[in-house]
């Protein structure tokens, strides 16, 4: 054991000047902005896939759902590069012996069980956020649920970190970059070897702190330009990280195909029907009725909880008008049923926030033409501020809920 406490590093092993409170809790500050951000956003994109909305969610402004999952995914990604220089700045009080009496053991295992939990749970969430937005899930648990509850976990113990942290943190960000007045006592200085030790020792080379920072602000600013373009049309030139540029059949991407959701051109032939069902009263249409019926034009956006998002053009009877038919009360909540075999979201529900406004269509037309099949033909749903895998394509049923 004593060869081997030997061999282990310790605290005075890194002494490079970089590594201070100064400069660590200025990349905090931006990281704990970042993942509170991400946090709150990520709480709206799971209310508004949650089944029952205890507060209706808004269908307006249309463009809110974009936005704020927009900016989930963009903060997101920019708290990597932030995540690691971090990291890199307080690892080596992972090696601190704990102060002595019962109040600084405590304050110590406190500090470490929270950046135990926080580190793990952002890794967790950044990989795995990273990989939805790719669309690769190799694993089995539920993305969303799973997703939802580590986010819990992190913003926890941010929190429990920051109020150990906050002496320090305050401290450090009221002091110029440059101050050595918070720095671990063998800090080597610029100008100076440091003090003697048969240990290896690291340098800061030619960077300063300033520097580190300006190379940290700089390479989240490149991240977040690199992805951004999913969500900023003006950015997806030169968002060459970017998942979805906005690019697809008819203008817009495709997340699941028809061959994915197991969807034929038989189940959407001439047999096909739609049927609104209203207690006893119900009615099928085929899609030359739908055709016949008044047809309306909205701009919408969609969205996707990937953080890509487009504009586009959508015509279509409005779902109010369906409701009409088995005369329903416009502000009722749906069911829609897919024709898909494959996938989630077969079934879902369409609140009545949206179902009676007026922008919420069963669209059969997307920027002038008639839907392809991988776009939902021969209809979906398309309604304002609301999340794209909820926008159903291949609808087969809507039916009123008690």
């Amino acid at each position: 054991m004593s060869r081997l406490a030997e061999r282990l590093p310790s605290e005075d092993s890194f002494r490079s000047e970089l590594r201070s409170p100064t400069v660590a809790a200025r990349v905090g500050l931006w990281l704990g902005v970042c993942f509170t951000v991400c946090f709150l956003t990520g709480l709206v994109s799971h209310y508004a896939q949650n089944v029952d909305h205890p507060v209706p969610f808004p269908a307006s402004p249309s463009w809110g759902y974009r936005v704020t999952q927009g900016l989930h995914v963009i903060t997101g990604t920019a708290a990597v590069p932030l995540l690691l220089v971090k990291l890199w700045t307080v690892f080596p009080r992972l090696f601190a012996r704990p102060g002595r009496g019962v109040r600084a053991l405590a304050v110590t295992a406190l500090e470490r069980a929270s950046i135990l939990a926080l580190v793990g749970s952002a890794v967790f969430l950044l990989v795995t956020g990273l990989m939805n937005s790719a669309q690769w899930y190799p694993w089995a648990f539920s993305f969303r649920s799973t997703h939802y509850a580590v986010a819990w976990v992190a913003i926890g113990s941010l929190v429990v970190h920051v109020a150990v942290k906050l002496p320090v943190i305050r401290a450090a960000l009221g002091a110029d970059v440059d101050d050595t007045t918070l720095d671990r006592p063998r800090t080597d200085r610029p100008g100076t070897d440091g003090p003697g030790t048969d240990r290896p020792t690291e340098r800061g080379g030619g960077l300063s702190r300033r520097g580190l920072l300006r190379t940290t602000w700089a390479a989240a600013g490149l991240a977040v330009l690199a992805t951004a373009g999913s969500t900023v049309p003006l950015l997806r030139k030169v968002s060459v990280l970017a998942v979805r540029t906005g690019d697809g059949p008819q203008g817009l991407p495709v997340n699941r195909s028809a061959a994915a959701a197991q969807v034929t051109t038989d189940d959407v032939g001439d047999s096909y029907r739609l049927t609104v069902a209203h207690g006893s009263r119900t009615v099928e249409l085929g899609r030359e009725d739908l055709l016949a019926m008044t047809q309306h034009t909205v701009d919408l956006p969609i969205a996707c909880v990937e953080g890509w998002s487009a504009d586009a053009t959508w015509t279509g009877v409005r779902v109010a008008d369906l409701l009409a038919l088995v005369e329903a009360p416009a502000d009722s909540d749906l069911r829609v049923t897919s024709l898909q075999r494959a996938g989630a979201f077969g079934t879902t529900a369409l609140q009545a926030s949206f179902v009676e406004d007026d922008r919420t269509l069963l669209a059969l037309q997307v920027n002038g033409e008639t839907l392809s099949l991988d776009h939902g033909f021969p209809c979906r749903i398309i309604a304002p501020n609301r999340p794209g895998v909820l926008q159903t394509k291949w609808v087969t049923s809507l039916e009123v809920l008690a």
